[in-house]
């Protein structure tokens, strides 16, 4: 069997001409303006004529009737559901067609994923489980050695580096800059290497990059699909006959385009969106095309063009033996014209954007405890259930039109549908995992209204019990904050400690978005600690007798200073940090470390740009994918707010009214070192006319120099430069939205001593637009579509039809410059894998008769370094499971933490023996010790090939951001 990609199962190309490669594809969105389903079966061809069942099923007879042909697939999503519904013959048949490489995968992933809003963590699950459906299905043949990004809207350097250590030999765009587009074809600089990582030893994250020339469209006047209205080639003898003309069009196209590339061969991509469905129409033009275009080569033309696919073009880029110029940037931010920059998605869908976050932290908890119980997770008292349900839905989660935000409304409805079946498929193996690692069958239930105090639960309860269960393989504290109705409890520790608790009043903010869904009157609050990779169990009883009347309490904790009484220091504070506030604004105005001897003035506010609807100079509108705000200015939404104080020993809280639609609570929990700062905005109101894009801004006095700082996907972090690209001279015609860059997880600033970083709780766009200055869009509302096919404006109607309210969550931290890596690093990991919750009345019958009840667990032997992150625990086989431990620190970011680290991977787990390791590439499709990644030569420096180290699993080391992949046969130790 020959390798895909190789010159054995490639065709015949000629030394001495051009050749044209031509790509035949298609591309099928995992849902956009249908929903998955209505793509697959080619339902709702009203609103776009789609189904993919029948390219598949269109392109097999061509590519079996001639060996000639081939075609590329990329979709596991799509094409895992259509090898389901075929016959064994019509399997054995493509079996055939991919190992002799006439049928080839591409990128291979479940989706091709969002490169924006994608966190990292989700991207290597989603990839992972398209390739691991190519490799069971197919072996090494079905093994994808191109990455190929044709549509997302703008690209990430962290993609690239998460690719190359997928171990693929090269990656095809199809959408950049149109500045950078137009210079690079001048220079003729469309292909390069790509250094993924500023911490990696190239060339690890170093991938081959190649722009292509058209998106991922044919040629103009070229386009054979059923859906395009191209004429076809006519060879007859007839008056129709247009093959003169369109020989030497073609000629001249190819000519054009050659002179962009730097070597004798090109690439034409022949397909578009769900093009192929009559395979035939494509294949016999392409057949004419090829003919009459090769027939001139004995009147002396030196054009060849021939059927191909991306590892062959990528096999005779390597074959040509060139140097290549290297990029260290990204493709952040796109845009296709001067107004049109697509940075809004960034923000877009903010509810679904938090929602799929928040699915990856559950589906991480659901491997974790499917892994460590085997089995009984998945057959057990609460019923028969895995975590593959929502791994697919995760893996749907992950497309460009998915957590981008910019699907239909009834297709995003569909993606939170899929997801919210997962989890209760979850819930399943959550469940029958904690009864049979706790020992005893309780009633478990999932509060997942928590955000707006819903809780039917501890509402009646008189007594039930938190289970706390931490994904980290290190301790952490959590803030518990459930919904009650009772004004005293009592908490009591795993090791029957008293925890100090406080009853708070639900806020009017918070009875407003929850309307009639809940009634608690109260918060109780305490803090909870979990042991890693484990739980503690906590029970909490309301105390008889003590219900004061709510008055009472609310005196008890509420300043009732008016503004005109205030100090000029009134503010909140615990061990840590101050916050103080303008007293008569009633808007934060400083912060201050109290362990590092730092203060920094700090206003921050609500502010609103308005949408542009197109204007005279031009007609693009802001939406779904764009945004353009009418003017660079943006308008507060409030000048000053009505807020009050909540002090207790366990948070100090000020409560901010910025108007009906918008408010926030500035937090303080007892030891904590960041400010939390909980906002609620919606539904935006658009009744003037007007779309609106909210931010939260922070002002200071830093002196940036125009710099600020955002991360890529939840890993490394990149220099942003106002008005400035790292790779061309910037044209700058959208002062704002030509600043907007994604934030997954942290964006910050600093000068020479201080940082002030801000963590978010889901993917946002993020900007310095002045310095000192750092605003982060929470919320989008739009009257207009924006012309990039979605076909409708961005209104989102929200439960109520009114308009979507949004909650979210930005952490604030302020340290010295040098030693902030070691506080962001480890809380914005907390954030994205936070401790899951589970609840229950207590009080069930044992798991196994006579077995008691552990009330606090941890897989581990002891935790982990802080600086390492036990990235995946997984179930693979019954008796193997895959692990993957990554260094979260980057080179040099910090004194301690950015050193090597060894761990023992042998007496890491305490729940199963470890017999055998395998050590496997990033997407556990490839034995580490079998890579074997084409070889580039960098245009400085030597191109270098590493050979693997020999695997001790008792001393695995991990440099500083190494992710090392694992598979591990084990034995579990069960408790009797």
């Amino acid at each position: 069997m020959e390798e895909v990609g190789t010159k054995n199962s490639c065709p015949v190309t000629k030394p001495n001409m051009l050749n044209v490669h031509l790509i035949p594809h298609t591309h099928d969105d995992v849902g956009w303006l249908k929903t998955v389903d209505q793509y697959f079966f080619g339902v709702r061809n009203d609103i776009q004529h789609a189904g993919v069942q029948y390219i598949l099923d269109s392109v097999i007879p061509e590519l079996l009737a001639d060996p000639s042909k081939r075609f590329i697939y990329v979709e596991v999503a799509f094409f895992a559901r259509w090898w389901g519904l075929q016959t064994e013959a019509t399997r054995q048949a493509v079996r055939q067609l991919v190992a002799e490489g006439r049928l080839e995968f591409v990128n291979g992933g479940w989706c091709m994923n969002d490169e924006a809003a994608a966190h990292y963590s989700a991207v290597i699950d989603q990839m992972s489980l398209g390739l691991r459906f190519l490799k069971e299905t197919f072996g090494e043949c079905g093994q994808p050695r191109v990455a190929w990004h044709i549509d997302p809207f703008g690209h990430s350097r962290e993609q690239a580096s998460l690719f190359a250590q997928m171990g693929y030999d090269g990656f095809f765009l199809g959408r950049i800059d149109y500045q950078d587009k137009a210079q690079r074809e001048a220079v003729q600089e469309m292909e390069q290497l790509w250094r993924g990582s500023g911490s990696l030893e190239p060339p690890v994250a170093d991938l081959f990059t190649g722009v292509l020339p058209n998106g991922y469209n044919p040629p103009m006047s070229l386009c054979w699909d059923q859906s395009c209205s191209d004429d076809p080639i006519v060879d007859e003898d007839s008056d129709e006959n247009n093959v003169q003309s369109l020989v030497a069009y073609f000629l001249g196209a190819a000519s054009a385009q050659s002179k962009h590339y730097r070597t004798n061969h090109i690439v034409m991509t022949m397909g578009s969106d769900f093009q192929y469905e009559n395979a035939n129409l494509w294949y016999k033009n392409m057949d004419k095309l090829i003919k009459h275009v090769n027939a001139q080569q004995l009147h002396g033309s030196h054009v060849h063009v021939l059927y191909s696919t991306p590892s062959c073009y990528l096999w005779e880029l390597n074959r040509a033996n060139l140097s290549w110029s290297v990029k260290h940037d990204d493709f952040f931010p796109y845009a296709d014209g001067p107004h049109q920059f697509w940075t809004g998605y960034f923000t877009s869908r903010p509810a679904l954007k938090r929602y799929e976050r928040l699915s990856n932290n559950f589906l991480q908890v659901c491997n974790q405890l499917e892994a460590l119980a085997g089995t009984r997770a998945n057959a057990g008292p609460y019923g028969n259930s895995s975590s593959y349900e929502l791994r697919k839905a995760m893996g749907v989660a992950q497309h460009h039109d998915a957590v981008s935000g910019t699907a239909k409304q009834h297709v995003t409805n569909d993606y939170a549908k899929q997801l919210s079946v997962g989890w209760d498929a979850c819930q399943v193996v959550v469940s029958n995992a904690l009864a049979s690692i706790g020992g005893s069958k309780e009633n478990f239930m999932f509060c997942t209204y928590l955000n707006i105090s819903i809780c039917p639960l501890t509402e009646a309860a008189h007594t039930f019990v938190v289970v706390v269960y931490n994904p980290l393989p290190r301790p952490v504290n959590q803030n518990i904050r459930l919904p009650v109705n009772g004004s005293h409890y009592s908490v009591t520790a795993p090791d029957g400690q008293a925890v100090l608790n406080e009853v708070i009043p639900v806020s009017s903010f918070t009875q407003r978005v929850r309307r009639d869904r809940g009634d608690a009157v109260n918060e109780l609050v305490f803090q909870a600690s979990a042991p890693p990779l484990g739980y503690s169990s906590y029970t909490v009883s309301k105390v008889p007798g003590r219900n004061q009347a709510h008055s009472k309490l609310l005196k008890r904790l509420y300043d009732p200073a008016p503004p005109a009484k205030r100090s000029p220091s009134w503010g909140i504070q615990n061990e840590h940090l101050r916050v103080l506030f303008d007293p008569k604004t009633g808007l934060l105005k400083e912060i201050q470390n109290l362990d590092k001897s730092i203060s920094l003035p700090v206003s921050q506010n609500f502010f609103w740009y308005s949408a542009s609807a197109g204007n005279d100079d031009n007609q693009q509108a802001s939406g779904a994918y764009i945004f353009r705000p009418n003017n660079s200015e943006a308008f507060p939404i409030s000048k000053g707010v009505h807020s009050y104080q909540v002090k207790t020993q366990v948070v100090q809280e000020v409560y901010q009214n910025f108007s009906s639609w918008c408010s926030q609570v500035v937090r303080l929990y007892a030891g904590q070192p960041y400010v939390e700062l909980e906002w609620t905005v919606g539904p935006i109101p658009v009744r003037d006319g007007l779309g609106k894009e909210i931010i939260s801004r922070l002002d200071t006095n830093l002196q940036t120099d125009g710099r600020f700082y955002t991360d890529a996907n939840g890993r490394e972090i990149l220099e942003r430069r106002r008005d400035y690209r790292a790779t061309w001279n910037l044209s700058q015609t959208e002062p704002v939205a030509g600043n907007y860059y994604p934030v997954n997880s942290r964006i910050y600033i600093k000068d020479q001593k201080v940082q002030l970083t801000v963590l978010t709780d889901r993917s946002q766009g993020g900007s310095s637009t002045a310095d000192g200055s750092l605003e982060l869009m929470v919320h989008r509302r739009l009257l207009y579509d924006d012309s990039r096919g979605v076909g409708e404006p961005l209104l989102e109607p929200g439960v109520y039809h009114d308009g979507l309210v949004v909650r979210g969550r930005h952490l604030l931290l302020l340290d010295l410059a040098e030693s902030s890596a070691e506080q962001h690093r480890l809380l914005a990991q907390q954030e994205f894998m936070a401790p899951q919750l589970v609840l229950a009345p207590g009080g069930g019958p044992p798991y196994q008769p006579g077995r008691r009840s552990l009330k606090q667990f941890s897989a581990l032997h002891q935790a982990l370094p802080s600086n390492v992150h036990l990235l995946t625990l997984a179930q693979w086989e019954p008796d193997s499971v895959l692990i993957r431990l990554e260094h979260q620190f980057e080179r040099g970011e910090s004194v301690n933490s950015s050193l090597p680290v060894t761990i023992d991977l042998m007496n890491l787990f305490s729940s199963f023996n470890i017999v055998t390791v395998q050590e496997m590439n990033l997407a556990a499709n490839q034995k580490k010790e079998d890579v074997r990644r084409l070889i580039w030569q960098p245009d400085a420096g030597t191109a270098s090939y590493r050979s693997g180290r020999k695997l001790d699993p008792t001393r695995i080391k991990l440099q500083p951001m190494e992710i090392r992949t694992f598979l591990a046969q084990i034995q579990r130790e069960f408790h009797r």
